[in-house]
């Protein structure tokens, strides 16, 4: 419903403002004024431009602590662009050198400020009254607070009385076991740390604030390690920001003192852009080189018997299995003879096709295919093999949060370190993906795509 507000408020505010300043534009005698059957196309298309450059740089991403400055701020840097490129493509070299503050130019810089004024206006209105609802108590997000002590209980005061962040406090989890009896201020305290993931789903929980009375790593990888599979928000009180340092980004709204723990990868617009990338990228690889992969498939099919492609169940996003899809580079039924194995160096079952395919990683080609399915991305974790998925969630408490974004056919760890050979390797990895997934951008996947293509050059795949 707050989603659709804030649409309804940009289709009012945005035709509103071209309403007025095609009125004004018509009495300055610039032009015409559109015909009655044409009007409502040309509305819909001016509308239609800003609603996709909104969504392309993430002004539909409703947060419930929202500033309002931030988001007048967020407005202007938009509407400034696209105002620009709309003056780009009207610019006229012969007449606006000459004449570069024509009344033509100029109405389009009204336009600019007309637009900041009314859209602007209109979403800080919006976020006004949510807040009034905020504080009337219409709305709040269900909230735990982890922790039971003098620390928990000052966090809960400080939230009392920022009726605006939204946070309707249920209840009390503590971290010692046995510790699962009591109240304050009317809150009771719900369980007990190990049964967190069980209190989420029993509660609707949508947002939990971690209060510890110490400094307790352990303590955060549970907490974090109980929440996966769920939506809900983590948030922190920042003195154990030297604990999670690199896993964090500060997000303090209203001077309230809380980190966002695990906070959304990469804007909205980014994600946009990096799903066209791998969309093209994939078509160009796929079909722009297809001579050189036939040429590959015959030399598989007359190096050894079966088939061209080998298919094998990875886990990628949010846990869902799909076959991904590889050049065949060992002899046929070679995980039968040995089971799920890691690979090693010199590998007798891979083949002599398959060893110059593995050096130059052009085996990993065919995943450009589940790179158009939507299973996969250029960059991102390796995906892994459900049997080993499932051995190293036991062992490594932060390892379902490479579960969170598409699996890529190369990555930061890749380029930085070997295959998987040991558990000591594994978790190594898995601090080069979670520094990735902090870290996730466009620039930051050009680097990895750069790093892949000179170990491709090396020959040093393996």
């Amino acid at each position: 419903m707050e989603k659709m507000l804030l649409f309804v408020t940009d289709l009012v505010t945005i035709n509103a403002t071209f309403f007025i300043w095609c009125r004004l534009r018509s009495s300055s005698g610039l032009f015409s004024e559109v015909s009655s059957g044409r009007i409502f196309y040309t509305y819909l298309a001016v509308f239609g431009f800003w609603f996709l450059l909104f969504v392309f740089f993430g002004l539909y991403r409703f947060l419930y602590t929202q500033s309002r400055t931030d988001e007048f701020i967020a407005v202007v840097k938009t509407v400034t662009i696209g105002v620009f490129f709309s003056f780009l493509f009207t610019f006229d070299s012969e007449y606006d050198l000459i004449h570069p503050l024509s009344l033509s130019r100029f109405m389009i810089i009204l336009y600019w400020g007309m637009l900041i004024l009314l859209v602007g206006f209109g979403r800080v209105l919006l976020w006004t009254v949510h807040r009034k609802l905020l504080e009337m108590g219409v709305g709040r997000r269900r909230t735990l607070i982890v922790g039971w002590g003098e620390k928990a209980r000052e966090l809960f005061n400080r939230v009392v009385e920022a009726p605006a962040l939204g946070y309707e406090v249920v209840g009390f989890v503590t971290i010692k076991d046995g510790g699962s009896r009591g109240s304050y201020r009317g809150i009771p305290v719900r369980g007990e740390l190990k049964g967190l993931h069980r209190i989420i789903q029993r509660e609707a929980i949508q947002e939990i604030l971690i209060a510890f009375p110490r400094r307790s790593e352990r303590h955060l990888e549970e907490v974090i390690a109980q929440c996966n599979g769920t939506s809900v928000g983590l948030k922190i009180v920042p003195d154990l920001y030297d604990v999670i340092i690199g896993q964090v980004r500060t997000n303090q709204i209203y001077g309230f003192p809380l980190i966002e723990i695990l906070p959304q990868f990469m804007p909205l617009w980014e994600r946009i852009v990096k799903r066209m990338e791998d969309i093209v990228f994939s078509l160009i690889i796929l079909v722009g080189l297809l001579p050189i992969w036939l040429i590959i498939a015959a030399a598989i099919r007359m190096d050894s018997k079966g088939q061209v492609f080998y298919a094998q169940k990875r886990v990628g996003k949010d846990g869902k299995v799909f076959k991904m899809i590889k050049f065949r580079t060992m002899v046929v039924g070679a995980e039968k003879m040995t089971g799920p194995i890691w690979a090693v160096n010199n590998d007798p079952r891979v083949t002599r096709v398959g060893r110059f395919l593995r050096r130059l990683r052009l085996d990993e080609v065919p995943q450009f295919i589940n790179i158009l399915d939507g299973d996969m991305s250029l960059v991102g974790p390796r995906p892994e093999r459900p049997h080993f998925v499932e051995k190293f969630k036991k062992i490594f408490p932060l390892y379902t949060r490479r579960l969170k974004v598409r699996p890529g056919i190369t990555g930061w760890a890749q380029v930085k370190s070997e295959y998987d050979q040991s558990l000591e390797s594994v978790g190594q990895k898995l601090g080069y993906d979670l520094f990735y997934l902090e870290n996730m951008s466009l620039r930051m996947d050009l680097k990895i795509l750069l790093n892949t293509l000179y170990v491709m050059l090396r020959g040093k795949g393996q």
